[in-house]
């Protein structure tokens, strides 16, 4: 099927956690699919630097400081748009990999306020202009996580289940309105920083997480499952897409060559 071209009606697209990996790399490959993409993250210089990058090959992209947990900010940010036709909840993350009994409550209520406040948060602020545009896409990114549990993630599992049920429920709430309600859910994704934030910057733990695994999904494989899903006719929704690498059979099952 080919890729369907936005209307000019449903040009922008708003991508949130755009300063690095999955963010990053579905705010170039929704530039290069023809929408003028708009970059929030925390790290102005990070989106900034994407912003002009893009710009220089030939598409169109905004850089826009954002903490999607401040609600002020995003409200504010919301007006900026009489209309977009493209959200793309990603801002999320984890943190430690401690079990229930001795999880940190800060790192589990960090979690959940980015993961799942910080996707409510855009997802009201802007859904009236999603619906303005008579063709509206939001696109949660959540997590194999969301899913299925696994031992010493609890605190990221929860979160990311709290993602999916937003996602399933909203699309119960709004059918019949113009707008589509898409859920990527990637298993083991390599990037540079999402291992490293989990484990505290300790390079020994992250690099265990991929041990052995020949060829984990790449931030770009992610992205590309998301433009494609965006791209789709304005008729078709993709619910739910599960992608994981070849390797990972399970959240808990996953071959390695060691």
């Amino acid at each position: 099927m080919p890729t369907a071209a936005p209307s000019a009606a449903s040009r922008i697209a708003v991508v949130t956690g755009a300063s690095s990996g999955i963010g990053a790399a579905t705010a170039r490959q929704l530039a290069a699919a023809g929408y003028r993409v708009v970059l929030t993250a925390r790290r102005k210089d990070r989106i900034e630097a994407l912003a002009e990058e893009i710009t220089a090959a030939g598409h169109q992209a905004t850089a826009y400081q954002l903490d999607v947990t401040d609600r002020a900010a995003v409200d504010e940010f919301a007006t900026a748009f009489k209309t977009i036709g493209v959200l793309v909840n990603n801002a999320g993350g984890a943190l430690g990999a401690d079990p229930v009994a001795t999880g940190d409550p800060a790192e589990w209520r960090t979690m959940y306020e980015t993961n799942v406040i910080g996707t409510l948060n855009l997802t009201q602020a802007l859904l009236p202009k999603l619906d303005a545009s008579g063709d509206g896409t939001i696109v949660v990114v959540s997590s194999t996580a969301g899913h299925a549990t696994y031992e010493g993630g609890a605190g990221y599992v929860a979160a990311k289940h709290g993602a999916h049920v937003l996602a399933e429920t909203l699309r119960l709430e709004i059918v019949g309105r113009p707008v589509r309600v898409i859920e990527i859910a990637p298993g083991m994704v390599k990037t540079d920083e999402f291992a490293l934030t989990r484990f505290s910057g300790d390079e020994e733990k992250a690099a265990k997480v991929y041990q052995g695994v020949a060829e984990p999904l790449t931030a770009d494989d992610v992205a590309d499952t998301i433009t494609w899903a965006v791209t789709r006719p304005s008729h078709v929704n993709i619910d739910l897409l599960v992608v994981r690498p070849r390797a990972q059979a399970s959240n808990t099952k996953v071959h390695r060559e060691l």
